[in-house]
């Protein structure tokens, strides 16, 4: 029996961002310590850059969708295949240009598409 129970969201994506932002976080760090406005820019340049490198691997197919994986899927090496299609209501997707229609969530999670919105003056 595996000693995890629960998809707890182990990707490369999110083990990468999360090593290059204390990378990051850490010179931050040391910038405010040693009051060095230089290494206070360069902190939150390597932050920046992890948001950036983890956004590119989670639309590369090394991140997860939002929600629960399937059980087959929870290794840190499968890949998300459908990742270049977009995931419904993943708000970096949506920012890439993927994902389809917008979807929000409302009662007891019954999922709404919106629809369209026109840009016609409303005259």
């Amino acid at each position: 029996m595996s000693a995890h129970q629960y998809d707890e969201g182990h990707t490369v994506a999110g083990w990468t961002g999360v090593g290059i932002a204390t990378v990051g976080t850490s010179v931050l760090g040391l910038g405010v310590c040693t009051v060095s406005g230089a290494l206070i820019a360069v902190g939150l340049a390597i932050t920046v850059l992890s948001a950036l490198v983890t956004w590119a691997l989670h639309l590369a197919g090394w991140g997860k969708p939002p929600g629960r994986r399937p059980r087959g899927e929870w290794g840190m090496r499968v890949r998300d295949t459908s990742a270049r299609g977009g995931h419904p209501g993943c708000v970096g997707c949506r920012m890439a240009g993927r994902g389809g229609p917008r979807t929000r969530v409302v009662g007891a999670g019954t999922a709404v598409t919106a629809e369209p919105v026109s840009m016609e003056p409303v005259g």
